[in-house]
């Protein structure tokens, strides 16, 4: 028992210390592609390549002036941030990120609590988190901040719906809600993996995936050119940064997650270990992220009710349908 908590509190520790750092060097990946693919050079003076440009901005978030305005719902602005953090990491507990290794004979299992309903867990943890935005949005005297704190809810209503009915498809083939089972189902190969056999529950569960971290062209709660900042007009210092911390956090959960579901996981790809295997699948889809917001505009609130109600959403309950015949045929 005590092995198995220390192991635990280990794991939770490098989650939140290797995800922390992830989502500050990925602003930096992030400015990098953006400028490559815009004519730019992006951060290039502070540091070799500008890498130190990651430090310079987390001392600045450490630093400013953490200030509350005078007519603010001081509790509730406070704490709008801590949700968003929080929850972005508590998603990650039943995630498994990589296969099982040893260390000295300890067999450890990368994954922090593996229970078996662990994607609808993911799922429910990350959908609870616009409740950061939307509070954060709520407690501001600050029509810009409630018209983000607004449009959460109205992001929250038409993605939901098409990431609950893209992954019905795949459950009914593995006939489990465990990501662990979800991954050893693909284990046959590269043709085994999930994304031949659901093409379009993968095309709508990435879609999905844009809103539910609030990438381009789904990034209606802080359009700059509409609403100044939305949600976090009003922010500044950590408060500000712990907000961008669960959204880049985010990036990453639903990474890992297409990965799992679609992409093979983590078991091994040819030649390649698994390990390697899932970090290039990752690595791969957050630069797909990266490319989206390089090239495509921002969407309206409307368009992207329309896009969810009217065209994802039949498309998802059409392939659960076919699959649901398939499965009868075969």
């Amino acid at each position: 028992m005590d092995s198995y908590l220390i192991e635990t509190v280990a794991k939770v520790l490098a989650v939140l210390l290797v995800f922390s750092a992830l989502a500050g060097f990925t602003t930096y990946i992030e400015r990098k592609v953006l400028a490559f693919m815009q004519r730019r050079l992006g951060p290039t003076h502070v540091g070799p390549f500008g890498l130190l440009q990651i430090a310079a901005d987390g001392i600045k978030l450490f630093t400013k002036e953490d200030f509350i305005p005078a007519h603010a719902i001081r509790p509730i602005f406070m704490i709008a941030p801590i949700i968003t953090a929080a929850t972005a990491f508590i998603a990650m507990t039943a995630i498994p990120f990589f296969p099982e290794f040893e260390i000295m004979g300890y067999t450890v299992r990368p994954i922090i609590a593996d229970i078996n309903v662990g994607l609808l867990f993911v799922l429910g943890a990350m959908a609870t988190g616009l409740y950061g935005p939307l509070l954060g949005g709520m407690a501001q005297a600050n029509k810009w901040g409630l018209l983000g704190g607004a449009r959460t809810a109205i992001q929250l209503l038409s993605y939901e719906v098409v990431t609950g009915l893209s992954i019905l498809a795949p459950i009914m083939l593995v006939g489990s809600l465990s990501l662990i089972d979800i991954n050893d189902y693909q284990q046959g190969g590269l043709f085994s993996w999930l994304i031949w056999t659901q093409p379009l529950a993968f095309l709508l569960f990435l879609i999905a995936g844009y809103a539910e971290t609030n990438r381009t062209p789904f990034d209606l709660l802080e359009h700059e050119a509409e609403i100044i900042s939305g949600y976090a007009t009003e922010y500044s210092g950590m408060r500000w940064g712990m907000f961008f911390i669960g959204e880049y956090a985010n990036l990453f959960t639903v990474s890992f997650l297409t990965a799992l579901l679609f992409l093979g996981g983590y078991n091994d790809w040819g030649f390649i270990p698994g390990w390697i295997a899932i970090l290039l699948k990752v690595g791969f889809l957050i630069f797909l992220f990266l490319w989206t917001r390089a090239s495509w505009p921002h969407i309206r609130p409307d368009q992207l009710m329309w896009f969810c109600w009217k065209v994802l959403m039949p498309l998802a309950i059409v392939n659960i349908i076919i699959t649901g015949f398939v499965m009868m045929l075969v």
